[in-house]
C-alpha cells in the first residue's frame, strides 16, 4: 500500500492517506449469550465501525486507490459501478472526499434508507429492475461504460481483484492478529470478495483453518447483497475451490437471528449480518473445540422499514 500512496497522482496522495486511517481495524465482538459451548468460542467483526458504515469500505477504498494510482481516475472521469447498496455508499463517501464523481446502477428494490443516503452524499443513481437484481444492474453499468469510455471508469466490483485483495491484506490480517488460534471462518457470498480474500489469507497462514461459505437457500431470498450462485451470474473473482463447506441460510432464519441478537446481545443487525451470525453459530454448534470467526457486514441503520416488520 505504501508504494501506491507515494506514487499516486499528485493532489490525491494526502487525501488517500487521510482516508486510509478510516478503513478497517474494526472491533471483534465475542458472542457470549446467543452461543455458549465449552471449549468453543465465537467472534464477529463489527464491520460497520468504519467509513460509510459497512464492510464495503475496504473494497471500495482499494478500488479507488488502485485506479488513481494507474491514472484511471482523478482525470475527470466518473466512477461507475453496479451495487445493491453498501458498496455504492462506500463509493459515494470516498468519491466525495476525493472529489471524484460517482454514478451507480442500483436495483429499484434497494432499501429507501440506502437510496436516500446515496443521494445525500452526491452519488448519481440509475435504478434498474428489481426482478433482475444486481445482475441486471451489472449489465446496464457495463453497457454504459462501453458506450461512453471517455466519461466512465467502470469499477466492476464483481471482477475487480482489488475487491478480494482488500480482505487478503486487511480483514484476514486483523483476524490473525486478534485471534491467532482461529479454526473456522464463516462468511456469506455476495460479490464474494470478503470470503475469497479472507479465506485465501487464512489458508496461507494455516492450511488447517476451515473456511465455510454461506448463501441463500433459494433464488427469491431477502438477504440483500447475497447471491444464490446456482441461479445468479457468478462473480469472476469467486474461487469455487476455496470453501471447505458450503451452507445455505434461509431468510426466515436470518430474521429470527435479528430478533435474538437484539434481545440477547444488544446488537441491531442487518439481514446479511444476521445470516452470517446464524451460519457461524451452526458451525460452532457442531464443534467439540475451536474458534469460529465471522463478519457482520453492517448494522441495522440502513434497514429501518425492514427491521420494523421483523422486530415488531
Amino acid at each position: 500500500m505504501s508504494d501506491l500512496l507515494t506514487t499516486a497522482i499528485p493532489g490525491f496522495r494526502e487525501k488517500l492517506t487521510a482516508l486510509q486511517s478510516q478503513i478497517g481495524n474494526t472491533p471483534l465482538f465475542e458472542v457470549r449469550q446467543l452461543f455458549r459451548k465449552k471449549n468453543v468460542s465465537l467472534y464477529a467483526k463489527q464491520e460497520w465501525a468504519q467509513l460509510s458504515g459497512s464492510v464495503k469500505a475496504r473494497a471500495a477504498y482499494a478500488i479507488f486507490r488502485d485506479a488513481i494510482y494507474k491514472g484511471l481516475l482523478g482525470n475527470g472521469k466518473t466512477l461507475l459501478d453496479a451495487t445493491s447498496g453498501n458498496t455504492g455508499i462506500a463509493y459515494a463517501w470516498l468519491g466525495k472526499a476525493l472529489g471524484i464523481p460517482v454514478t451507480l446502477c442500483l436495483p429499484e428494490n434497494a432499501s429507501e434508507e440506502r437510496k436516500e443516503i446515496l443521494k445525500s452524499v452526491g452519488a448519481g443513481l440509475i435504478l434498474t429492475s428489481r426482478f433482475e437484481g444486481t445482475d441486471g444492474a451489472q449489465e446496464l453499468a457495463r453497457s454504459l461504460a462501453e458506450n461512453d469510455p471517455e466519461r466512465y471508469f467502470y469499477a466492476d466490483q464483481y471482477k475487480n481483484d482489488n475487491n478480494w485483495k482488500a480482505h487478503y491484506y486487511g480483514t484476514a490480517v486483523e483476524i490473525i492478529e486478534k485471534v491467532p488460534g482461529i479454526t473456522h471462518f464463516v462468511a456469506g457470498l455476495g460479490t464474494t470478495g470478503t470470503f475469497v480474500g479472507t479465506g485465501r489469507r487464512l489458508k496461507k497462514y494455516n492450511p488447517q483453518i476451515q473456511v465455510i461459505s454461506l448463501q441463500p437457500d433459494n433464488p427469491l431470498h431477502g438477504l440483500e447483497g447475497w447471491k444464490h450462485l446456482e441461479t445468479a451470474v457468478v462473480p469472476q473473482i469467486y474461487d469455487p475451490g476455496l470453501a471447505d463447506r458450503n451452507l445455505e441460510i434461509g431468510t426466515e432464519e436470518s430474521w429470527q437471528m435479528i430478533r435474538e441478537a437484539r434481545d440477547k446481545e444488544g446488537l441491531i443487525l442487518s439481514p446479511s449480518s444476521a445470516a452470517n451470525l446464524a451460519g457461524a453459530i451452526r458451525v460452532a454448534s457442531g464443534l467439540d473445540e475451536g474458534i469460529v470467526v465471522t463478519v457482520l457486514p453492517d448494522n441495522g441503520d440502513k434497514y429501518g422499514e425492514i427491521l420494523k416488520k421483523i422486530l415488531r
